[in-house]
């Protein structure tokens, strides 16, 4: 199989062509008009951010391509799906708040945002794929039936899969809350109650009724109830919620390629991947911390496998910033060629997904790395 085209631009700029100008013209190079995007229903899945958080994508980039879409006479609309544990994006009238908050509403992107599985997630379309893991994917309604899939994607770490890349904001972010659930299903969390102080964060925030605190102070899970969402693990301020990882993460990142799988599954679909503000973990968390690398640029392509590998290369080669979670007690330059996401989340194992989405034809792990 013949390398896919990943497509590159760095950061510079000079007066005549901004960060925005540079953005639209990577994604000409890449072949982006290729696509027939007359009168046509374009999902463009964008991970909006948990409030607090400020190493999400900014709006303006997605306006920028919302612009250029619709210059194509194309119907675009921004879309992420609700999340399985509690928070501002657990359902369709808080996500909107948290969404237009962060800046991703129609007056600064000209485009409306659309939760994707409904008010409580629960709306769905059933896509048949019958893969090693996933029969069939629960893939909320608006991505299902849109015409075409647009991918903007703030890469960065993972605390399960070891990096948030386009196969992750895909394949979990376009799933309805059934179908995290599917996903999330092989990593069920376990209470260490040596660091247990009885706080009750873990049981007022369980969406299942599967955690709870005893006479002793010590929170129990009731795995009849659990569905691994991980949400006590966000909540714990004292690491005694932990992941039970076994192979857990390898588990969830295969399952993750398939419902990727699902989402693309005959339709046209482009990836664009901003590595910047490359924070250790997932824009879920209220937080970020600080980024692992410099900022390195911006990468497009119509294969997702080959996007997502080319950004981890990226990020392996360059050095670490010093005064970041990995960069303790080492220069920056030290870490340079090393993987910095085993290294921020050392039971993750980020490649078996990419290596599953190859085998099952998602794309390809070979690329030619094309700088504009």
């Amino acid at each position: 199989m013949a390398p896919s085209k990943v497509w590159f631009t760095d950061l510079r700029v000079r007066s005549s062509q901004n960060l925005l100008k540079k953005l639209e013209n990577l994604v000409i190079k890449a072949g982006i008009e290729t696509i027939d995007f007359n009168k046509k229903l374009v999902a463009l899945k964008i991970h909006f951010g948990e409030p607090g958080n400020m190493a999400y994508l900014r709006p303006n980039f997605a306006g920028r391509i919302v612009k250029f879409l619709k210059s194509k006479q194309a119907i675009p609309f921004l879309t992420d799906s609700n999340t399985l544990y509690y928070g501002r994006r657990s359902n369709a009238p808080s996500h909107l708040e948290a969404a237009f908050e962060n800046g991703y509403n129609p007056l600064a992107t000209d485009c409306p945002v659309i939760i994707a599985d409904g008010v409580k997630g629960t709306e769905y379309r059933e896509i048949e794929v019958n893969l090693e893991l996933t029969k069939s994917a629960k893939i909320g309604s608006a991505v299902a039936d849109a015409d075409i899939v647009i991918s903007l994607t703030h890469f960065k770490g993972h605390e399960m899969t070891g990096f948030g890349g386009t196969l992750k904001n895909i394949g979990m972010g376009a799933a309805s809350v059934g179908g995290k659930l599917f996903l999330h299903s092989g990593a069920s969390p376990k209470i260490v109650q040596r660091n247990c102080t009885g706080c009750r964060m873990c049981e007022k925030n369980c969406a299942h009724d599967a955690v709870h605190v005893g006479k002793d102070k010590i929170a129990r899970i009731d795995y009849k109830k659990c569905v691994g969402c991980g949400q006590c693990i966000a909540v714990c301020q004292y690491d005694a919620a932990q992941v039970v990882w076994q192979n857990s993460s390898e588990l969830v990142s295969k399952k993750v390629s398939e419902y990727a799988y699902a989402v693309l599954k005959d339709k046209p679909s482009f990836h664009i991947s901003f590595i910047m503000d490359v924070s250790p973990d997932c824009d879920c968390y209220g937080f970020n911390d600080y980024p692992l690398v410099p900022d390195i640029g911006i990468a497009a392509s119509f294969d997702p496998v080959a996007l997502d590998k080319a950004c981890a290369d990226m990020v392996t080669a360059a050095p670490a910033l010093p005064g970041s979670r990995i960069c303790q007690g080492h220069d920056g330059n030290d870490l340079k060629g090393a993987d910095k996401f085993s290294l921020t989340h050392p039971d993750t194992h980020w490649l078996s997904g990419l290596e599953h989405a190859e085998k099952i034809g998602l794309g390809n792990l070979s690329y030619d790395l094309i700088t504009v």
